[in-house]
């Protein structure tokens, strides 16, 4: 059974129109902020597919304004099921522009835990996408992303987690911490139990702990700015931790 759902987000990004509009409607402007890999189209009827672990979603562009308006709808499964994207963009003075999503369709019988994890995901996101604007603009990443199933309830993963990053489960934003790999690097989100993100001088990783009916698992997506892929050290790392 379906159910209708909408949700909204609105962000104040330090860069321009053009900047947020490059960032959100073209491949590569994505992929620096978002998981996985997207294929975007430049105009309507346009793809707007998006790969990640090996599998697609097929999406159209359904608006195409640059500078403005993007809306994307996503292909409808035989239940009903379906998703779309509207991103409005508002330049204000200063520099500042305000974007603005809107994600609505239809959901599964688990509807509210979608939901909720929908809702909960988005601001990590976002703020990932201020750090991109602000830090690394204009540059492509290596993109690595990670689903661990069965990684544990989130008190056993963010014990995990922030003993590998040097710190504790009561980590915030602004705290300095040490990737696995030695580098150096600090919180630019923290909202624990449910996600955590950190900034090096060279990428963006988000930890993200999703509880749905399904049960527990660890995502983690990383940009590396640097353009090293480090998928097998990541995957080794969540094969070590967790199994």
């Amino acid at each position: 059974m379906t159910h209708p759902f909408e949700l909204s987000q609105e962000i104040e990004l330090a860069a321009t129109p053009e900047q947020v509009w490059d960032a959100i409607a073209t491949g590569p402007g994505v992929d620096s902020w978002f998981m996985g890999r997207t294929e975007l189209g430049t105009s309507a009827g346009g793809p707007a597919h998006l790969t990640m672990m090996g599998h697609t979603q097929q999406a159209t562009i359904t608006a195409y304004e640059p500078g403005a308006r993007l809306a994307t709808r996503g292909a409808e499964a035989p239940d009903g099921r379906f998703m779309a994207m509207e991103y409005l963009i508002e330049g204000r003075g200063g520099g500042t522009t305000v974007l603005r999503l809107v994600q609505n369709g239809m959901l599964g019988d688990d509807w509210e835990t979608e939901f909720e994890a929908m809702k909960a995901g988005w601001p990590i996101y976002l703020e990932t996408l201020r750090q991109y604007l602000i830090h690394f603009t204009g540059r492509t990443p290596s993109v690595t992303a990670v689903f661990r199933p069965g990684a544990g309830g989130p008190d056993a993963v963010w014990k995990i987690v922030t003993e590998s990053l040097g710190v504790t489960p009561d980590v915030g934003e602004g705290d300095d911490v040490r990737l696995p790999d030695g580098s150096a690097g600090v919180v630019y989100y923290a909202n624990l139990p449910v996600n955590l993100g950190v900034r090096t001088g060279e990428g963006l990783y988000r930890f993200i702990h999703s509880g749905t009916a399904r049960g527990d698992a660890l995502v983690l997506g990383h940009q590396n700015f640097a353009g090293r892929d480090e998928q097998a050290a990541w995957d080794a790392w969540m094969a070590e931790n967790f199994g």
